[in-house]
C-alpha cells in the first residue's frame, strides 16, 4: 500500500476564494473543478475519495494538491503557455501608423493593405490587424461643408433652442421640400434575393416624370403634414402653408424651421405670413440643412421606399409616398435632438482649427 498523502489546510480567506470560483456560473469549468478538489481535500477527504467523487484520475488530484500546497490559490490558475515569439514589434506598429497618417503612396490617393505591406515589409494580414486595432480606414472618405452665413451662431442658438426648449402653447414644425422626385422604372424585372446572392436590378431605367413632396415635421410628436405637387413654386408652397394652418388648432402659435430657398422668401409668401401673426419663421443658416429635422425623415423615405423601388408612372410614385406617409403617421416617433448649441459650436470650432492646421 502506498503512503497516505499529507492533508492540506485551507485558510478561511482562501476557502472564500475557492468557494466563489466553484459556485460562480462564469468561472471556467477547469478552474471550478480545481477549486472543488482543494475544498474537498481541505475537509479531510483522501485523494482517492476525491478522485472517485469528482470522477478524475488520482494523479490529477495529487497535482492540484501539490500546486495549492506550494503556491496557494494562485497555483490553480493556468500558467502562460509557451508559443512562437512575437515577430511584429512596437516599432513596426508605430511605423505603419505614422506612414498611414502622414504619407500617401506615390501611385494612389490612399493606402491599401497590400500597398502598405509592400512599403513596410509586413504581410497584409498584419497591416489589417494594426489598422483595426487603431480604427484606421484609409479606404473611407467623408465630405463636409462649413456654413458661411454671417448669422450662423445666432441661427444655431435660435433653432436648437426651439428643439430643446420649445415655447408653450406653440407647435414647432420643420418644413422643407423634397423636389424633383423621379418616377424611375427599371427596364427589366427585379431578380429577387436568394441564399448567397443579393437582389439584382437592371442598371438602366425609364423616366416617367417627377413630383415634389412638401413636408412639415412636428418635432414633439413626429407626425408629418405632407402634400405633393407636380411643380415647385411659391404658389404650391402657399397652398402647403394653407394646409398647415388648417391642421393646427387656432389657439397655438406655429414656429416654422425652414431653409433659405427662394420659394420661401417671395413677396407672395411674405404677405401671407404678415397676415398671420401666429406664424413665426426661423431660417436655418446657409449650407446647414442638417439643422432641419425633416431632412432625417426624407432620408428614411428615400432609403425605405424610393431608392430600390420601380415606378411605372408619377401616380404610382405618389401612391407609394402617400402609403409611407400614412404608415409613419399611424405610429409616429419624434427625432430627439440631443446636442446643445454650445456643443455644436465647439465641435465646429475644433473642425475649423483642424482645417487651419492642415493648411499650414
Amino acid at each position: 500500500m502506498g503512503r497516505r498523502a499529507a492533508g492540506i489546510e485551507v485558510a478561511e480567506q482562501d476557502r472564500a476564494v475557492l468557494a466563489g470560483w466553484a459556485r460562480r456560473p462564469r468561472t471556467a469549468q477547469a478552474l471550478a473543478q480545481r477549486a472543488q478538489i482543494v475544498l474537498r481535500l481541505g475537509q479531510g477527504q483522501s485523494s482517492s475519495d476525491v478522485a472517485r467523487q469528482m470522477q478524475v484520475h488520482i494523479q490529477t488530484v495529487g497535482k492540484w494538491r501539490e500546486r495549492f500546497r506550494t503556491r496557494g490559490v494562485d497555483g490553480l490558475l493556468d500558467e502562460p503557455r509557451p508559443g512562437q515569439p512575437r515577430k511584429i514589434t512596437d516599432a513596426h506598429v508605430k511605423a505603419v501608423i505614422a506612414r498611414t497618417l502622414e504619407n500617401r503612396p506615390t501611385d494612389a490617393t490612399h493606402w491599401s493593405t497590400r500597398s502598405m505591406a509592400r512599403a513596410t515589409g509586413l504581410n497584409q494580414t498584419a497591416v489589417s490587424r494594426i489598422w483595426r486595432a487603431f480604427a484606421l480606414q484609409p479606404h473611407r472618405s467623408e465630405s463636409f461643408r462649413l456654413s458661411r452665413d454671417p448669422l450662423f451662431i445666432d441661427k444655431v442658438r435660435d433653432i436648437v433652442g426651439l428643439y430643446l426648449n420649445p415655447p408653450e402653447r406653440a407647435l414647432v414644425l420643420c418644413v422643407d421640400e423634397k423636389s424633383q422626385i423621379q418616377a424611375l422604372e427599371r427596364t427589366s424585372p427585379l431578380l429577387p434575393m436568394r441564399p448567397g446572392q443579393a437582389e439584382r436590378r437592371a442598371h438602366d431605367y425609364m423616366r416617367h416624370g417627377t413630383t415634389s413632396l412638401f413636408a412639415a415635421l412636428d418635432t414633439k410628436t413626429g407626425n408629418i403634414i405632407g402634400q405633393m405637387h407636380r411643380r415647385h413654386r411659391s404658389e404650391e408652397f402657399r397652398k402647403f402653408l394653407d394646409a398647415i394652418e388648417k391642421s393646427v388648432p387656432e389657439e397655438l402659435d406655429i414656429h416654422l424651421v425652414m431653409d433659405n430657398y427662394a420659394t420661401h422668401k417671395t413677396e407672395v409668401i411674405q404677405r401671407w405670413l404678415l397676415k398671420r401673426p401666429r406664424f413665426h419663421v426661423h431660417f436655418t443658416p446657409t449650407s446647414a440643412s442638417w439643422l432641419n429635422l425633416v431632412e432625417r425623415w426624407f432620408a428614411a423615405l428615400t432609403e425605405k421606399q424610393l431608392r430600390r423601388n420601380s415606378f411605372r408612372s408619377t401616380r404610382e410614385l405618389e401612391t407609394a409616398i402617400r402609403s409611407f406617409l400614412d404608415q409613419h403617421n399611424a405610429q409616429p416617433k419624434p427625432f430627439v435632438w440631443t446636442k446643445s448649441a454650445d456643443q455644436i459650436l465647439d465641435s465646429i470650432a475644433r473642425y475649423c482649427q483642424r482645417i487651419n492646421d492642415s493648411v499650414h
